[in-house]
């Protein structure tokens, strides 16, 4: 009884920790903490969880390949150039520069994943929109909510999608069948509802221009501004 309520705190505590991130110390130092604590004190056997372990290896390593991947993307200025031309490509307009965005967001979600799009293309986005000098409110919250709206489409889309299917992901046309229509209905009505409520802002019009060249530390902006 005692091992089971130790095993609760200590999880509870370090998911806690991890949302908290008490003195900027990364989740990842709170939640691998609490799982060395769980072996360490025998709450959960050492066998059990290297089994655990093994089993992902094919998730880390499509992570480990789709982050590889987003960061030679973000280095050579990929996510900074998509950025300034839906900027450009707005004339001037927020509605369309939102469309543009959320658009983007849906094609970085669906072939890169949606780690890709709210880890490596909001801060670009988040850039630019301050460059053009407009509410960026709108277009941060597009690139959040499309990560996860368009995250069913393709099976790499989350990886959270290899860790459910890992015994028996299914055939992509068969995953395409049952999940293509209600991830279509997914992007379109989260848009719609953005689009509601945030019509006052898409109401602005857009003064600055961006240049297609421009280029920011965006892993250390991203982590700057987000609370």
């Amino acid at each position: 009884m005692l091992s089971h309520v130790l095993l609760s705190v200590i999880v509870g505590l370090s998911i806690v920790l991890m949302l908290v991130r008490p003195r900027g110390v990364p989740e990842v130092y709170w939640v691998g903490g609490g799982a060395f604590l769980l072996i360490l004190l025998h709450l959960v056997p050492l066998k059990l969880a290297a089994r655990a372990v093994a089993k992902g290896s094919d998730v880390y390593l499509f992570l480990i390949g789709m982050m590889l991947l987003s960061e030679l993307a973000r280095e050579h200025g990929v996510f900074d150039w998509l950025s300034s031309v839906a900027v450009r490509g707005a004339n001037g307009s927020c509605v369309r520069l939102f469309t543009l965005v959320y658009g983007i967001g849906t094609l970085v979600t669906i072939f890169m994943s949606n780690d890709a799009t709210a880890v490596v293309l909001t801060p670009a986005i988040l850039t630019a929109v301050r460059k053009a000098k407009v509410q960026p409110l709108p277009y941060l919250f597009a690139c959040a909510l499309i990560a996860n709206a368009a995250s069913f489409v393709l099976p790499i889309s989350n990886p959270a999608n290899l860790v459910v299917f890992h015994q028996g992901m299914p055939p992509l046309g068969r995953w395409l069948l049952s999940f293509g229509v209600p991830s279509l209905l997914s992007i379109a009505a989260t848009y719609a509802v953005m689009r509601l409520v945030f019509r006052k802002d898409l109401t602005a019009c857009i003064e600055e221009s961006v240049d297609a060249g421009h280029s920011v530390a965006t892993e250390g902006l991203f982590w700057a501004v987000w609370p």
